[in-house]
């Protein structure tokens, strides 16, 4: 576990650097943007410009490790294949919420004039965040837990960090509040803080399956194209079911979802636990005819 903890620390150090030169940030007027944004995309930033030096130190710059060790005609007829899974699979999902009327569909929606726009961009947007997440969590991540702790510590270490990062946000500041160092430290403490709160816990469960059955996607292909598809077809669905949609309060069934995005929630753990159990059967001969 203390590659685990060691990339936990490095996220916390990267909060802690940006929550430092936030208010010099902000006081040049250069943003006009929230003090909480602006020291979320610092962190983003520093993470970026950091995570090279990182991977140099842990021996994890090799396309092996990352996750492109197999030739980019073959990668990217895997991320087409796994692309084409994500979206089944979380269609079935979405199909499930609109019965249950957790999302009802949105009426002022202008379908025929936006449909083509909006896909596009949510094709894109899937590919880009696939691409950036799967290399860390599923390449660099998962092959440096994997080599020094083993498979089983690798799946649940990576999907714990990758469940973990999606509730690292710094909050609003209370109205009223002026930024500066105090309120910087204040708003770097409530970003640990706010992601352990409890009604917190439905999609992050959601999301640590999903990690789950990334991980195991990865360890049975010996790639990342899968997960990178798999990955890009999730947000293309999820991207324009919020568009199409909105979320109904009313229905009794309302819990099956959390606050993250309206979509995930105990539902979605419920349906990629059931999909990580069938791809524990049936999904590795598929795999491997595909690669």
């Amino acid at each position: 576990m203390r590659i685990t903890i060691g990339f936990f620390a490095f996220l916390f150090l990267c909060f802690m650097l940006a929550a430092s030169i936030a208010p010099s940030v902000v006081a040049t007027g250069w943003f006009e943007v929230e003090p909480h944004r602006v020291m979320s995309r610092l962190a983003q930033f520093i993470m970026l410009m950091s995570l090279w030096p990182l991977l140099s130190a842990l021996a994890l710059t090799n396309r092996d490790a990352l996750g492109y060790g197999i030739s980019a005609r073959k990668w990217w007829r895997n991320v087409l294949c796994g692309e084409s899974l994500g979206v089944t699979t979380l269609l079935v999902l979405v199909l499930a919420l609109l019965v249950l009327q957790i999302r009802v569909p949105d009426a002022a929606v202008q379908f025929w004039s936006g449909i083509v726009g909006k896909t596009v961009q949510a094709l894109f947007g899937g590919l880009l965040i696939g691409l950036i997440e799967e290399t860390f969590f599923r390449g660099a991540v998962y092959s440096a837990i994997r080599r020094r702790d083993g498979v089983r510590t690798a799946v649940i270490g990576s999907a714990l960090l990758y469940a973990a990062v999606h509730f690292l946000k710094p909050g609003a500041l209370p109205v009223g509040m002026t930024f500066d160092s105090t309120s910087a430290w204040l708003m770097f403490g409530q970003t640990f803080t706010d992601a352990l709160r409890w009604q917190h816990l439905d999609s992050f469960s959601a999301l640590f399956c999903c990690g789950i059955l990334l991980a195991l996607v990865r360890e049975r292909s010996g790639h990342i194209g899968w997960c990178v598809g798999i990955h890009a077809g999730w947000v293309l669905v999820i991207q324009l079911t919020r568009w199409l949609t909105d979320g109904n309060s009313a229905t009794p069934f309302a819990s099956f979802v959390g606050n993250y995005d309206g979509i995930i929630g105990w539902l979605a753990a419920l349906w990629i636990g059931v999909l990580i159990m069938v791809y524990r059967w049936l999904m590795p001969n598929l795999m491997r005819t595909a690669k």
